[in-house]
């Protein structure tokens, strides 16, 4: 039996496929730094799925989803707390550093000159700039965890064009575009599976 608000969703055909990947390719997101801290390990990833959440003021909030498989996203679950960072567009070594390899087996901030948040998290200081935020909920969607935050603090540190999504294609070396596209296959298949799983398990 389907539970109520977890309807069976069909399969796409291709053609929907494409379609819905056209609607997608409107737009040119931003690419974002992530760090976290939990006790004396730290870590950082990529991210594009990152979206205010608030006009007011005075309570700004953030939207945004992490990967399950990041390591990233333990120090998230374990402190409540990141640090969102606008890269500069010439900045293609923050990709190559914190979006090609797993901070499972590297220590992606090792070598960097690094700054710390009024909380003590670590600050990407050639960020063009940054936010400070505070988990107040979260919510499990099968691939990723979705964090509603309190944006603490923040800043601009410098004036400069954003690296978005095209124009870390358009600039990129072949080689990390191709290391970019084998990753993004794997991670396909990682979260296809994790989906399709979190939909049988709110099914039963």
């Amino acid at each position: 039996m389907v539970t109520s608000g977890s309807p069976s969703i069909p399969a796409l055909d291709l053609a929907n496929q494409a379609a819905i990947d056209a609607v997608f390719h409107l737009y040119d997101p931003p690419l974002w730094l992530v760090t976290a801290r939990a006790g004396k390990d730290r870590g950082g990833c990529i991210a594009t799925s990152v979206t205010r959440a608030s006009i007011v003021p005075d309570l700004p909030r953030i939207l945004i989803a992490i990967a399950q498989q990041h390591y990233t996203w333990q120090l998230i679950e374990s402190s409540d707390e990141f640090v969102l960072h606008l890269l500069a567009a010439d900045d293609l070594a923050a990709v190559a550093r914190f979006g090609l390899l797993s901070g499972h087996t590297h220590n992606k901030l090792a070598g960097l000159k690094l700054g710390k948040t009024p909380r003590g998290a670590p600050r990407y200081e050639q960020a063009v700039a940054w936010l400070g935020c505070r988990v107040e909920t979260r919510q499990t969607i099968g691939d990723r965890s979705v964090y509603l935050a309190a944006i603490t603090d923040g800043g601009v540190l410098r004036q400069a064009p954003l690296l978005t999504v095209s124009r870390l294609v358009q600039d990129a070396q072949p080689e990390q575009i191709a290391e970019i596209k084998r990753l993004y296959v794997r991670d396909q298949h990682i979260d296809r599976a994790a989906i399709l799983l979190w939909r049988r398990d709110r099914a039963r």
